[in-house]
């Protein structure tokens, strides 16, 4: 975190990410229905002033280029709006309408975005729909593009798998997730030079309608051609990098090459700070390397989901190169070491970048980091242990905490020495001593102030935006408690687009399993619509263990049969009882499994025990 940064002199960034401008919405402000602000990049404003001592300069300068907001002109042809939600929306002008690639978030800012768009270059229907990977910023405003009742011939193409991998990351470990990304975007910090100023890979996420419209059209294998309103579309599909599904495209007679999030102007993530499945660095750096050989020469301008497009053939070229070598040599390095004995901590600290990677701008730290990329790479290859007997069995949090507060001579003394070390500017060693404090004793005031206070000096220095959002918030919450709002984002259609196996997985979660230890029961579910999904099948709680399989028929009868269309299951999951289903045994099973389920906390405490 504290490398030497590039030269604030070279200020082609600036240059890039003004260039095409056409016109901003004003105010920059968009609201639901009911009248909720669900986006306002006018709070930024703030950074059109000087660094303050409370930030970072590189944080800084990454979140006045992040924050600029409009239309802009990337090719004739081809236009996005940025500014309107952390990720862009981009469009591409057919014969008869429009192709929307990554409809932000929500509805709400999904809408504005089209209509600005409409205002300046005339109103054209939507042709058709890009979803170039399977995280909830590229397709969760679907919706304000393709109202219901509009998409009827509209095809919508995404990466094979997209479906699986869009609703599974927000059923299994959703709850957790939703709260650690709280932490993560700031949501509940003020946007102000002391307080949340962006994401690094944009400035904040907003907070709207979340739909999803299913795609209609798969893209399955590299070189894949497919024509929308006359516009030529080829594409390179790059499963396991920035996401489990993904693509980068060409426009071949646009000349211009979309990149996804797979390259953006920042390190990005192996493994987001809200959590997720470790992303694949060496497959990461591989795809890149095909992009810049399989494209090569076809492209004069190549742009993606999030920050501004990169002009000029062999511009390009330097910025996929560079980007390249960055996970290359974060994966290579930290496999070297690991192999010669670091653990992933160790790795962490001694990983650096080669200077000339360092000197580039969209190689810092602002989204992803260094730090906590190179453990992931560890966490990928050997785990959460990193060998060493004295880790394998330590005590949980709480209990660890009191026996480190005793060592320490108890918590006045403890306090008192985490002090010493802040004043030092050990911040890091301060704060998990204070940590220990705090979880020694949640109500002890002058700990948790303490703890707060070495949060917020860690956030304001901190060059990564996620790391600064997650100290601010934890400063926070120390503060004043948790009282995150949490982004619902089990819309209805994602709902349906779940397919039964997989609602019954997060059912199956749920289970409060020592509860259920002494039960047995069966219920079998056969499911007669949508016709693809058409199936019986068999749930099984047995040792507090709920199961579920296909049957072609029931080998051995079950306490209850349930007989319905996959909508109705969604209801009787949901708590709406049996009308309209068809029902064959004791309906009392049913309310005997749903009395197992758990209700997840969505502020379950963080920095508290």
């Amino acid at each position: 975190m504290s490398d030497p940064l590039p030269s604030f002199d070279d200020t082609r960034d600036f240059a890039d990410a003004d260039r095409g401008f056409v016109a901003a919405l004003a105010p920059g402000v968009v609201e639901a229905a009911d009248g909720r602000v669900i986006w306002d990049n006018d709070a930024y404003r703030f950074l059109d002033a000087e660094c303050p001592d409370t930030a970072h300069p590189g944080l800084w300068r990454q979140g006045r280029l992040a924050a600029r907001q409009g239309l802009y002109e990337v090719t004739e042809g081809v236009y996005q709006v940025r500014g309107l939600d952390i990720s862009n929306m981009t469009i591409v002008e057919g014969e008869r309408g429009v192709i929307v690639i990554d409809p932000l978030i929500s509805t709400e800012t999904a809408a504005a975005a089209l209509a600005l768009y409409k205002e300046h270059r005339g109103d054209r229907p939507v042709t058709g729909l890009i979803y170039t990977h399977s995280h909830g910023d590229h397709f969760g405003g679907a919706r304000g593009v393709l109202p219901h009742g509009t998409e009827q011939g509209v095809p919508v193409i995404a990466p094979a798998g997209f479906l699986e991998h869009a609703v599974s990351e927000n059923v299994y470990a959703g709850g957790a997730m939703g709260r650690r990304a709280g932490y993560m975007y700031g949501v509940m910090l003020p946007k102000a030079p002391e307080g949340q100023i962006g994401v690094g890979l944009g400035q904040a996420t907003s907070t709207g309608t979340f739909s999803l419209v299913p795609p209609t059209v798969d893209i399955t294998r590299t070189g894949q051609e497919e024509t929308v309103d006359g516009v030529r579309i080829v594409f390179q599909l790059t499963p396991g990098t920035e996401a489990p599904a993904e693509m980068n495209f060409l426009f071949p007679d646009h000349r211009a090459l979309c990149l996804a999030e797979n390259a953006t102007h920042t390190l990005h993530n192996v493994l987001t700070l809200r959590g997720a499945l470790v992303r694949d660095a060496r497959i990461w750096a591989r795809y890149l390397d095909e992009a810049i050989e399989y494209f090569h020469g076809r492209y004069d301008v190549a742009f993606a989901s999030h920050h501004w497009p990169t002009w000029g053939h062999d511009d390009v070229v330097r910025f996929l190169s560079e980007q390249r070598d960055v996970y290359a040599y974060l994966h290579d390095q930290t496999l070297r070491m690991l192999n010669e004995g670091l653990t992933g901590t160790e790795i962490a600290e001694a990983l650096r970048l080669p200077p000339a990677l360092e000197k580039a701008w969209h190689a810092r730290g602002y989204y992803g980091s260094l730090s906590h990329n190179a453990k992931a790479v560890y966490q990928r290859y050997l785990g959460w242990f990193d060998g060493n007997p004295a880790h394998l069995w330590e005590h949980p949090p709480v209990e660890l905490a009191r026996r480190y507060v005793d060592v320490a001579g108890g918590p006045v003394e403890a306090i008192a020495k985490a002090r010493k070390y802040a004043d030092a500017g050990d911040l890091r060693f301060a704060a998990t001593l204070l940590n220990h404090v705090v979880f020694a004793d949640p109500d002890d005031r002058e700990a948790r102030d303490a703890l707060a206070e070495v949060y917020t000096r860690l956030g304001h220095g901190a060059e990564n935006a996620t790391w600064r959002n997650f100290y601010l918030t934890g400063a926070k919450e120390l503060r004043d408690g948790p009282r995150a709002e949490i982004v619902d984002l089990a819309s209805p259609e994602m709902l349906m687009a779940l397919t039964v196996p997989m609602l019954l997985d997060s059912l199956a979660i749920r289970i409060d399993g020592p509860r259920a230890w002494a039960d047995d029961l069966t219920i079998d579910l056969v499911v007669t619509e949508p016709q693809d999904e058409r199936a019986r099948h068999r749930l099984t709680l047995h040792h507090g263990a709920l199961t579920h399989r296909e049957t072609a028929g029931p080998r051995t009868p079950p306490g209850l049969v349930l007989t319905l269309t996959k909508e109705r299951l969604l209801g009787v999951l949901a708590g709406r009882g049996l009308d309209g289903v068809e029902s064959e045994g004791d309906p009392a099973l049913l309310d005997r499994l749903f009395s197992y389920l758990t209700k997840p906390d969505p502020n379950f405490p963080i920095v508290t025990p």
